[in-house]
């Protein structure tokens, strides 16, 4: 084995550029059981399932039986999102293994869309036995009672979940929408209310109940929360076409209509709960078992993209964003979002094209806007950022606390850009919408710092976005940067020395911190810092000042000019 794994290596040096990043490390793997399964368990550690799949499928030929790698592929099957692949699998996984929890999902899902409902139960009992398992199979438990009509057993179902608190807004918004569906408005509406009073930030809970009080006749009250939504500086087009709709009279269709729809919203709630690194695969798994029902797909199809953004699958995300229907009100957004992905990719030109076709088609699309902005400062050009978060604020016509993000990044481009007054109108804008962010405070007290003006202020605020965010290495340096800047160099040493602690391979930090040694005399740690800041890939011109610094170490009369330091972003 280990010669296989050493050829695959080889091959990754040789063949460079020329394949994908799974290819490159698998190019060279032989069709042996060692070879196939070693080529497969790296690629998924990838995250390149197709292809790791390939691999273990190959090793499964060879062993046909072998446990490990059918669960595997059976895994891997789900994950791509071919399904009745996953089914066949999974029913030989637990041929060897009857407690896999999402074996007994999947297969309990099929016996779900067969109305197979008493037989889907056994499986998703039996999957219950972890929390995530609980929940899981809960609220399809509960769903596949209101298959059968059985309101009660179904609510007794949800109530399992009074165990766990953090399982509470889970069990509302499900009770709401299978009393919904069972056409019993009162508990409906008691558990909306409840769902809506304790998550009236969640996108479904105020699609649900809006959709809700519509079809009873109460427009005005959806249309309120919908209003309500909005104003809290969530502009989503999902609740802006309702809101659209509930003005025009037009009377919805529920928002769930049958059981399969609402297996497919326990699966989308679940997903989009798991965003940790930790249990993000699972999410994928949902997230496909979501979109086989074939319910409300622009959401499920959204939801498998943001998906892929989390796992940082780029062009997975892409391919999932392309499937948006282009009549669904998630399409700007899925265009957004490729735009992005590409961003990420390196295909900036595509990125700006795309962003400007969704711009072109709504010129008053503030979100897209705000997105190209941010697109050009990615890419340093200051100019066209500053023109176009320009254009984002001129369509605000009453700032919410929301907006504070478009008048901060509009501030980073105008003081890159030299236009200090400008710059600072709008750093104060953000903190007037929103007066404890940690980033604004950092970036405006620093930078007025820099500047020797309103020096009393400036620490205050640095200080302030220290005590919000006292674990964030950028902005610790900041403040020892500041005392540094105002000659308290052992407050300076103190609070640099935490902030290398923190982020221990920034270039620009290890700068600022042999700085500081250097002013107490500390000399031999100083040159230390330097070549550490050296050694960890600076930017050019930054290269450049620190290579100055280890020749001829600081100037004895004059201070360095300091390297501009912001929460996330180094630049001197």
């Amino acid at each position: 084995m280990t010669g296989i794994l050493l050829r695959a290596a080889v091959a990754s040096l040789l063949l460079g550029s020329l394949l994908t990043p799974a290819a490159q490390a698998y190019e060279q793997a032989d069709a042996s059981l060692s070879g196939s399964y070693l080529a497969g368990r790296s690629a998924a550690k990838l995250r390149d399932y197709g292809e790791a799949s390939d691999f273990l499928a190959n090793a499964l030929r060879t062993d046909a039986n072998n446990p490990l790698l059918i669960e595997r592929i059976f895994l891997l099957e789900l994950s791509e999102g071919n399904l009745e692949s996953a089914e066949e699998f999974a029913t030989r996984v637990l041929s060897f293994n009857s407690q896999q929890r999402m074996a007994r999902i999947v297969l309990g899902l099929r016996d779900f869309r067969l109305r197979r409902y008493a037989e889907a139960r056994k499986n998703f009992q039996v999957a219950s036995y972890t929390p995530v398992g609980e929940l899981t199979s809960s609220l399809l438990i509960a769903w596949s009672h209101a298959g059968e009509g059985e309101l009660n057993l179904a609510l007794k179902a949800l109530d399992r979940l009074d165990a766990n608190e953090s399982f509470a807004n889970f069990k509302s918004l499900h009770s709401g929408l299978i009393s919904d569906y069972l056409g019993n408005a009162i508990r409906a509406e008691a558990s909306y209310r409840k769902a809506h009073d304790d998550a009236g930030t969640s996108l479904r809970v105020v699609q649900a109940y809006g959709n809700f009080l519509e079809r009873n006749g109460r427009s005005p009250d959806a249309q309120k929360i919908y209003r309500a939504f909005i104003a809290n500086g969530d502009d989503n087009p999902l609740i802006a076409a309702a809101l659209d709709s509930a003005l025009k009279g037009t009377k919805p269709q529920p928002f769930v209509a049958t059981p399969a729809a609402g297996a497919a919203e326990a699966m989308f709630s679940l997903a989009t709960a798991m965003t940790d690194d930790q249990n993000i695969d699972t999410a994928l798994a949902y997230a496909r078992l979501a979109l086989s029902f074939g319910a409300d797909t622009p959401v499920m199809q959204t939801l498998l993209g943001d998906t892929y953004e989390d796992m940082r699958q780029y062009e997975q995300a892409i391919e999932a964003y392309a499937q948006v229907p282009e009549t669904s009100p998630l399409r700007d957004n899925a265009d957004m979002e490729i735009a992005i992905n590409l961003q990420r990719l390196e295909r900036k030109e595509e990125a700006l094209a795309k962003l400007n076709e969704v711009i072109a088609r709504d010129p008053k699309n503030y979100d897209a806007i705000v997105t190209l902005g941010n697109l050009y400062r990615n890419n340093e050009d200051y100019a066209n950022a500053a023109r176009v978060y320009d254009q984002a604020i001129a369509l605000i016509t009453e700032p919410v606390q929301g907006h504070w993000r478009v008048y901060y990044y509009d501030g980073i481009a105008h003081e890159r850009l030299k236009d200090w007054d400008t710059a600072e109108k709008n750093f104060r804008k953000a903190l007037e919408l929103a007066p404890d962010e940690a980033m604004v405070l950092n970036y405006l007290g620093y930078s007025m710092i820099e500047k020797k003006i309103n020096l009393a202020e400036a620490m205050d605020m640095v200080k302030k976005a220290v005590e919000i965010r006292p674990n964030d290495g950028y902005i610790i340096d900041s403040l020892g940067w500041a005392f540094f800047q105002l000659g308290d160099y052992e407050q300076a040493v103190t609070n640099i020395e935490r902030a290398v602690e923190l982020l221990p391979a920034d270039p620009i930090i290890a700068e600022h911190l042999g700085d500081a040694y250097w002013r107490v005399g500390r000399k031999l740690e100083a040159r230390f810092q330097w070549q550490h800041a050296k050694d960890n890939k600076p930017e050019p011109d930054d290269l450049k000042r620190i290579e100055g610094k280890l020749r001829d170490g600081l100037p004895e009369e004059v201070p360095v000019t300091p390297a501009q330091n912001t929460t996330g972003q180094n630049n001197g």
